[in-house]
């Protein structure tokens, strides 16, 4: 059986090799809230859905994308992911920042999701 590490490595590898969107079908559940910090939560997947493939479907150039680093608490369900991203976005202009996406997860799928963002 996997461990929340192998799912939590699994989804960001997928991310980085572009499965974003496919990534999200598998590991976000239906009720998931996905807050960036500062804004309001987006509760639901189908409303989660929606914001990422505009995000997917706004990339003008994608330069890169790094994990720096993971934590997981394998009792609490718990992940912490420090990524580095560069790109350009139709809406968004040039970005370039640290992120860090602190995760909760049950039963396999991530249940809630906040970001908090450094611009480098």
């Amino acid at each position: 059986m996997a461990t929340l590490r192998d799912k939590v490595d699994d989804l960001n590898n997928r991310i980085l090799q572009g499965d974003i969107l496919g990534a999200f079908e598998d590991y976000y559940h239906d009720d998931v809230v996905m807050t960036d910090a500062g804004q309001e939560p987006r509760v639901g997947k189908d409303v989660n859905r929606t914001y990422e493939e505009a995000f997917v479907n706004g990339l003008t150039e994608f330069r890169g994308a790094e994990v720096k680093g993971v934590g997981v608490d394998e009792e609490a369900g718990k992940a912490l992911v420090e990524w580095h991203f560069d790109f350009t976005h139709a809406d968004y202009g040039d970005q370039k920042y640290d992120q860090v996406a602190v995760q909760t997860w049950e039963d396999g799928q991530v249940v809630d999701e906040k970001f908090y963002k450094l611009i480098v």
